[in-house]
């Protein structure tokens, strides 16, 4: 972050400071990551009120804080009426400061996966500020704005949502030069209500370019009608897995047994072989959504290729590990959509000897949770793997659609796995997959610890 006197951020933020003024380089909204000269906002939300913690982060070191009212603690504090909507202002403005080239991204999945692919290529050219983990909500966001620096020469912000409105603020926020909806799919519906209610939501990361911005827009996956207008005034690049109607998109696709691909990259400036790191056919959509935005901040084919190919796993997403010599596990545990579970359901495939598709609860599905998970089961079910397990009350009808088992507990599915594979010492591949409230990184993690 750049070096700012409270006196300004005050102006920035419509807040009053009371106490000496001084210089801050760094802000945060948690008190275990307080810095010397740090600036505290104290957020509140439906059960917590961080102006309970000021005392700990001026202890901690904070130089000043923001609050919504002045507390008795000898402490520069600036009062604002909304700290939330403080801590966007400053994002805002530090950001505008730096005048880094900005990629704004979003998508119902594989949108944290393209966020560090595009990284790992702009890293090729430039210094690259990035979405840290999943940073990417209406706190996440301003707080990553505020890691810029005048060093930086691109921006990529990640967005996510789970009402209408929240990527239209964030947007607002990062002021991006290239918006991209990675695709629209059955995600978070209990906040958007339908799949159409998804593409308004998603397609609101366009309102923030100006007339003429860059817009990438998926032709597998996108809003169709429901974009036309936004996306009258815009600069339009289109991209696709195979339809060679897009400005970008790929061929000759092929997958190894051990689940990564390979395949020709077709862009406006040429072709290129591309080696992926990641395995998943889905990644090859993944990988040329960020060859795109690559390409549109001035990336190369030679930059495409190595950031690609040396782009480090995303811990939690489809991460392959040979725990013995005959037992393989695919962690692929942070999150779950219906488009990623068929991914997964279709990566597993590609994989010999006995395949175990373990299988937590999709999440926010609202009134379409089961229909979503049944179709997630007849989508598997032709596969005929040897082993369907699943966790979670709608995931059930998995198992059933593929003659597996349920589990009412980790523990319970846990002990039956790990029997099976002390007495069955032939090749095995385990995918573990579900929504974080399904907990199905603890059965991933498990199987790390006992087999390893």
């Amino acid at each position: 972050m750049i070096t700012l006197a409270l006196s300004k951020l005050a102006q920035v933020v419509d807040g009053r400071l009371v106490g000496e003024d001084a210089q801050v380089d760094n802000v945060t909204t948690d008190t275990r990551a307080i810095e010397a000269g740090a600036l505290f906002i104290a957020l509140v939300g439906e059960r917590f009120d961080a102006h309970d913690f000021v005392g700990q982060a001026k202890d901690n070191g904070a130089t000043a804080v923001i609050v919504e009212r002045v507390l008795d603690i000898d402490i520069a504090q600036i009062i604002v009426d909304d700290s939330l909507k403080a801590l966007g202002q400053l994002g805002e403005y530090v950001h505008q400061c730096c005048h880094a080239k900005t990629i704004a991204i979003t998508g119902s999945c594989g949108k944290t996966t393209v966020k560090e692919m595009v990284a790992s290529i702009l890293n090729q050219q430039g210094q690259v500020l990035y979405t840290a983990g999943n940073f990417n909500n209406d706190i996440g966001v301003p707080l990553t704005l505020l890691r810029s620096t005048k060093d930086d020469d691109f921006a990529v912000i990640e967005m996510g949502a789970n009402h209408i409105g929240e990527i239209a603020y964030t947007t607002q926020l990062t002021h991006p030069d290239i918006a991209i909806v990675n695709n629209v799919a059955e995600a978070h519906l209990e906040g958007f209500g339908s799949l159409d209610g998804v593409k308004q939501a998603k397609g609101e990361i366009y309102q923030g370019l100006q007339a003429g911005g860059v817009a990438l827009v998926n032709l597998d996956s996108q809003g169709g009608a429901m974009w036309q207008d936004v996306l009258r005034d815009k600069c339009v690049v289109t991209f696709a897995q195979q339809n060679s109607d897009a400005d970008y998109f790929a061929s000759d696709i092929a997958m190894s047994s051990k689940g990564s691909s390979s395949f020709t990259l077709h862009t406006p400036i040429g072709q290129v072989a591309i080696q992926l790191g990641l395995v998943g056919a889905h990644n090859v959509s993944n990988a040329i959504a960020a060859a795109a935005l690559a390409v549109q901040c001035g990336g190369t084919l030679a930059h495409i290729q190595l950031g690609l190919k040396t782009l480090e796993k995303v811990k939690g997403r489809v991460e392959v590990e040979a725990l013995t010599d005959t037992i393989t596990l695919i962690d692929d545990s942070y999150n779950a959509s219906v488009p990623a579970m068929k991914a997964a359901v279709d990566l597993l495939s590609q994989f010999e000897g006995e395949r175990w598709l373990i299988l937590g609860n999709m999440a926010e599905l609202g009134h379409e949770s089961l229909a979503l998970h049944k179709e997630v089961g007849q989508h598997a079910a032709p596969f005929a793997f040897e082993h369907v397990l699943t966790y979670g009350e709608d995931a059930k009808v998995i198992s059933d659609l593929c003659g597996g088992q349920h589990f009412k507990s980790h523990d319970t599915m846990l002990n039956y796995i790990e029997q099976h594979l002390l007495l069955n010492q032939t090749s095995h591949t385990l995918l573990v997959k579900g929504a974080n409230s399904a907990g199905m990184f603890k059965v991933a993690t498990a199987l790390k610890e006992n087999f390893t």
